[in-house]
């Protein structure tokens, strides 16, 4: 179980004042459950999941997982996994290699990790661009890949920023509805960050809306 108590993250920019960000928050999230945050460009929601995966340090609160404070932990201890909006995949590996990236760098062998990647590019359709390098790839199926690159670690805990927006209507139904099940399956705790609400209720179990530094209960 993913815990959030009192959560306190302040921005100081090159100018201007200090800027809070989040201001006592406080979650919990529990094994095989989506959290879907709603909230606009800048509220706070992208550097929310930062902060939970320990690429960002709090000013005040606690992280906690099955009851272990995780607030000082770096991000290769935590065990999650964080899509970015972007993709962040490597543009000088191929598409089986970015998927297998993860399960080499926790010791497996590459051919063993190939193997798995394989796997699971089949599950997304993806199988027949194994080989491709990821630049050759439209934007959705560059997400489809950072997708499988996010689950086939079996990560703790998955944070999820805007990961269908590069999809088109039909796909990101046919995701929304696969991946909702993968996650109930390997019985993950989720914090799914969007701007869009449908998506938000399509996979989230609970709603909330960051607003004013801090989570308001929608559903």
């Amino acid at each position: 179980m993913l815990e959030l108590q009192s959560l306190h993250k302040t921005w100081q920019p090159t100018r201007g004042d200090t800027r809070v960000l989040l201001h006592n928050l406080n979650l919990t999230v529990r094994p095989g459950e989506t959290a879907a945050i709603l909230g606009p460009s800048g509220s706070g929601k992208s550097t929310l999941l930062k902060v939970l995966a320990g690429l960002e340090p709090l000013d005040a609160g606690c992280v906690r997982f099955n009851g272990e404070d995780i607030t000082a932990l770096p991000p290769e201890r935590r065990h999650f996994a964080l899509m970015f909006q972007d993709f962040a995949l490597f543009p000088h590996l191929n598409v089986q290699d970015n998927v297998a990236f993860g399960l080499v760098e926790q010791g497996q062998s590459k051919r063993e990790a190939r193997t798995q990647a394989q796997d699971m590019l089949q599950r997304f359709g993806l199988g027949a661009f194994a080989q491709a390098k990821v630049w050759q790839l439209s934007g959705g199926e560059q997400q489809r890949v950072a997708l499988a690159r996010a689950l086939i670690t079996q990560p703790r805990v998955l944070l999820l920023d805007e990961p269908f927006s590069a999809l088109d209507a039909a796909l990101r139904l046919q995701l929304r509805e696969e991946f909702s099940q993968r996650i109930a399956d390997l019985n993950i705790a989720t914090v799914l960050v969007t701007h869009d609400e449908t998506e938000a209720r399509a996979m989230g179990q609970r709603g909330y809306r960051l607003t004013d530094c801090a989570l308001q209960v929608v559903w």
